[in-house]
């Protein structure tokens, strides 16, 4: 019965510590190619692309220059790569990605100087953007 016991806590204590070693979701490349990277070549209603402030910008999100209308095989990888240092693997919340862009009102940032991209988390390209963020993979 003790032996039993001693089993029972030790698999309680350990427990939290497993939980919390589960692999994060690793960006999928062809996710991002697919899905992520034309929001940025998109126009929404109100705002500029994020293209045009963000092309060789002095930032974090500093994307490649465009070669007329879409980015190269390896200008996309090279802004894949910047983009990976944005997300925080599986929590749309706290990735600067997702959570720099959105509104305040919608738990974003308070100021971006491009505007606010999403007003709020049920904007279909957020929504994209979380996908992401949580491991989507390219169909």
């Amino acid at each position: 019965m003790r032996a039993a016991k001693l089993l029972l806590c030790a698999t309680a204590l350990a427990l939290p510590a497993a939980l919390s070693a589960q692999p994060k979701p690793a960006p999928d490349y062809g996710f991002y190619k697919a899905k992520v990277e034309p929001i940025f070549l998109t126009k929404k209603a109100g705002h500029t692309r994020c293209v045009v402030c963000h092309e060789g910008s002095n930032n974090n999100f500093n994307l490649q220059k465009l070669e007329g209308t879409s980015w190269t095989e390896a200008q996309s990888r090279r802004n894949f790569e910047m983009v990976e240092k944005l997300v925080n693997p599986g929590d749309p919340e706290t990735s600067l990605l997702t959570h720099h862009p959105l509104a305040p009102e919608a738990g974003g940032d308070a100021f971006h100087s491009g505007g606010r991209q999403f007003g709020s988390k049920d904007d279909p390209d957020w929504k994209t953007l979380a996908a992401f963020v949580n491991g989507a993979k390219a169909e």
